[in-house]
């Protein structure tokens, strides 16, 4: 076999492949067996009949296409091989020449990773929010933590903001009752905005057994963007009374003995919190930086692909399980379709570009990934998706995604290699120690089940599942 490569642009290539028909002779033998297995010849055994009569019965090209669609992916995998290409997606294939006894030639078209020139990336310079927690921060948390420890009284007087409410809902379209509009013995918050827009208007000054009805937009269910005319009826107002501010609310609260140290914990965990956003920041500040440095070309089809699943996703994964169409989630949202494609298209681009990037970097720095990180990463990955460790372990290779979580590791290493190379300050000027704020937002549950080192591998793979490996033909 022989074959070149055409260099059509920085992402792709053409293979031109050339193949003696003596090299078509497993596949040609193969297909004879096969077409053996499926058809019947008076006089013949199934299985035993000659080439030569299923050549008369069956017409020759029906061999030749048997053979040539098994043997094109060993032999596109071979041309790309000899020619050490990173190819990306499915090549499109094109059958030249086929001389029966003679050649078999062919051409594929197939998108490649773009080569990448790293620069120097030691002198990026970022500036991140100072950690700063005020007096007005911390109660702000006490205040919540308090309000988590609220005892409701029923009391018989109409209904005030604040108060909690029991209800009955009943929503209609169109004049009729819908299957899902119904719900009784809601517990409501008046003030919460957790229900329908319209609700605390409607229930404020009602006493225990009082109705109304008011029109508000459905935000789910079946009826969801549609008009309904809601009736609810009060069966309970119940005032919210809160606990006392003092040393009994911190050993009621916490394991705390007094007020003092409560606050001063509060003050510790918002500290900790802000500097894991810091770090956050400065991993995603540090990232874009990178990218302005780098000249990367994206293969169009890839980018095609990866705008199609992010929309694929939102559609069918997060704004399905929402109960909203598309249109629906952009009119909440304020955005044009033309301005949706316009961001979806961007973030995909960037998404590209950064998996592209932080492989090169992975090479350049030969970076490896070993078991412990590998795991730790998946436990991560296994509580974001709501499964066990085993049960998404287990997905995980029978899928065959170990690879791609290798890859979600190592990209997030070569990020926090150039995080760790640039200079991060503050808004106050000041010098930012990422590797102590690192430590800090591990040591703290207020913050995120992921510290910020870790999270340099979430980060990395922002918006793309760019390919990776050789596909067959």
């Amino acid at each position: 076999m022989k074959s070149a490569v055409e260099t059509l642009n920085p992402t792709r290539v053409r293979l031109t492949v050339e193949v003696p028909f003596e090299e078509l002779k497993d596949s040609l033998d193969a297909a004879y067996k096969k077409i053996n297995q499926q058809v019947t010849v008076k006089g013949f055994r199934k299985g035993k009949i000659p080439a030569r009569v299923i050549d008369q019965r069956f017409g020759r090209g029906a061999v030749l296409e048997e053979a040539v669609n098994d043997a094109l992916p060993k032999f596109y995998t071979d041309a790309v091989n000899n020619a050490e290409l990173n190819v990306l997606g499915q090549p499109e294939v094109d059958i030249t020449e086929l001389k029966d006894g003679e050649t078999l030639n062919f051409t594929a078209e197939v998108d490649i990773r773009p080569a990448i020139e790293i620069p120097d990336y030691s002198g990026i310079e970022v500036e991140v929010d100072a950690v700063e927690v005020s007096e007005e921060d911390v109660d702000k948390a006490v205040e919540e933590l308090r309000e988590r420890f609220a005892s409701t009284t029923p009391v018989e007087r109409a209904a005030e903001d604040g108060d909690v409410v029991t209800i009955d809902l009943e929503a209609k379209v169109d004049g009729e009752i819908l299957e899902d509009g119904v719900a009784n013995g809601v517990s409501y918050t008046i003030g919460s905005g957790e229900l329908l827009e319209g609700i605390d208007d409607a229930v404020k000054g009602l006493e225990a057994g009082g109705e109304a009805t008011f029109t508000s937009e459905l935000k789910g269910g079946s009826a969801a963007g549609k008009e309904a005319e809601v009736s609810v009826k009060v069966t309970q107002v119940a005032a919210r009374e809160l606990p006392e501010l003092d040393d009994d609310f911190a050993q009621l609260a916490s394991e705390f003995d007094t007020l003092e140290e409560l606050r001063a914990d509060s003050r510790k965990r918002l500290e900790n919190m802000k500097q894991y956003d810091q770090a956050t920041q400065a991993q995603e500040r540090v990232l874009e930086k990178l990218l302005e440095l780098v000249e990367v070309p994206v293969p169009e089809k890839l980018l095609e692909d990866e705008i199609n699943t992010r929309k694929h996703n939102l559609e069918h994964h997060q704004l399905g399980q929402m109960g909203l169409d598309l249109p629906q989630y952009l009119e909440i949202q304020g955005k044009t379709a033309e301005e949706f494609d316009t961001e979806t298209r961007e973030a995909a681009v960037k998404g590209i570009k950064t998996q592209f990037v932080l492989d090169e970097l992975v090479n350049k720095e030969k970076l490896n990934v070993n078991q412990e990180e590998l795991t730790e990463h998946l436990m991560r990955r296994a509580a974001s998706s709501g499964m066990s460790p085993d049960q998404f372990a287990q997905a995980v290779v029978e899928g065959g995604q170990v690879p791609m979580l290798v890859g979600e590791v190592a990209r997030g290493k070569a990020l926090a290699v150039v995080v760790e190379a640039a200079t991060v300050k503050d808004t106050n000027g000041e010098i930012v120690d990422l590797d102590d704020e690192e430590d800090e937002a591990e040591a703290t549950e207020a913050s995120s089940e992921e510290t910020p080192a870790e999270g340099s591998a979430e980060a990395a793979e922002e918006a793309s599942e760019a390919p990776e490996e050789k596909p067959e033909a």
